[in-house]
């Protein structure tokens, strides 16, 4: 007998029994080693590669002897959370959180705009406080390296396949992901999933009424009516806001190519340097605010899109870099000034305007 998990195999996260090895065969992987070596000792790699990943290998071997379950996978995330927040962040503060209940697997729906940054801050604010922590949708395209897919699923994600090719492949490939969201919630499992495929880069945040579709996929196979199954996923609306965005210039530089050039041609690695950047990346202060679940009557997905848009924007956190970019200089002190000019004067000359543009459009967005 095939068992409900065994179901979702290829796309589920890493259950404990599955940790042990998932580590064993990180610690195994030359690339994930040696990218290790490359980002935190470049110095000592460039003079001795081999000898720095032997040493690596043996101190991760030694560090992780006893992680054997997911929940001491993500006590090991939250040690290194505290000091990318310390290190990378002005503060970190949280709304909407009383409204949740320990006891309900939630379907959050965010903005995007980093693509490791935005689900770890979601859970470190769960985690902290004293909340289930979620199942993170990530696309495949994320996960051309194996060790990649390791990390990713020791850490609660699962696999969104955005490479599915033709019509029937991606109808079986999402009729999947519904049913495994509707399989996590059904278990308590909180999910969270971005709004649309891709950041927003213009920092115009939309969502797209196909993921809203995709999520009512498996409602429609057991003929429950669009509304009553959209209110049985507890749905909530989540509003991230970076005071700056340490990938602004890279997205920028990517919309002005498109503009320019007709098209941008990703380097084979940018995704693992977008992530990296991220999450090294001085962001100033972040915001990250949990809306009231969604309770409305709407007939379709369309509709349901826009009510998810304005819960989006109303709870997204301005911060002096959004309302100095739209030209609103009241209220805010010379200090932020200051430091949203020399920000500003960082930038290339040719992508400043769309830097701008970035910036204040969460404030447009508010009207």
């Amino acid at each position: 007998m095939v068992s409900d998990t065994d179901l979702f195999k290829e796309i589920r996260p890493y259950r404990d029994d599955e940790v042990a090895g998932a580590i064993a065969r990180l610690i195994a992987d030359d690339e994930f080693i040696g990218a290790i070596a490359r980002y935190r000792y470049a110095g000592l790699f460039r003079m001795g590669g081999s000898l720095v990943k032997g040493l690596i290998r043996l101190y991760l071997t030694w560090r992780w002897r006893r992680v054997t379950s997911v929940h001491q996978v993500q006590l090991e995330v939250a040690r290194f959370m505290e000091k990318m927040i310390s290190g990378t962040t002005s503060g970190v503060t949280y709304s909407g959180l009383e409204h949740l209940s320990p006891d309900t697997g939630y379907l959050f729906i965010s903005n995007h705009r980093d693509i490791a940054m935005d689900p770890a801050f979601v859970n470190w604010g769960l985690y902290t406080h004293q909340l289930h922590t979620v199942r993170i949708a990530i696309g495949d395209n994320l996960l051309r390296k194996p060790c990649a897919t390791e990390l990713m699923k020791l850490n609660k994600s699962f696999i969104v396949k955005r490479s599915a090719k033709g019509p029937r492949e991606m109808m079986k490939a999402f009729s999947e992901l519904s049913a495994y969201l509707r399989h996590s919630l059904d278990e308590q499992h909180s999910i969270w999933i971005a709004q649309k495929e891709g950041r927003a880069k213009d920092g115009d945040d939309k969502t797209d009424p196909a993921i809203l579709k995709m999520f009512y996929m498996e409602g429609k196979r057991q003929k429950i009516p669009f509304s009553d199954y959209i209110r049985s996923l507890n749905l909530v609306p989540v509003s991230i806001s970076y005071e700056y965005d340490p990938g602004d210039v890279a997205k920028a530089r990517e919309l002005h190519a498109k503009d320019t050039a007709g098209a941008y041609e990703k380097s084979e690695f940018e995704d693992i340097q977008s992530i990296v950047q991220g999450i090294t990346g001085q962001k100033g202060r972040v915001h990250v605010a949990f809306g009231q679940p969604v309770t409305g009557d709407f007939d379709n997905a369309d509709e349901l899109a826009q009510a998810v848009d304005r819960e989006i924007h109303a709870n997204y956190h301005l911060f002096p870099s959004n309302l100095l970019a739209a030209g609103q200089v009241e209220g805010v002190d010379d200090n932020a000034r200051r430091e949203f000019e020399h920000h500003i004067s960082q930038v290339p000359d040719e992508l400043r305007d769309r830097v701008l543009a970035m910036y204040a459009q969460p404030v447009l967005n508010k009207g």
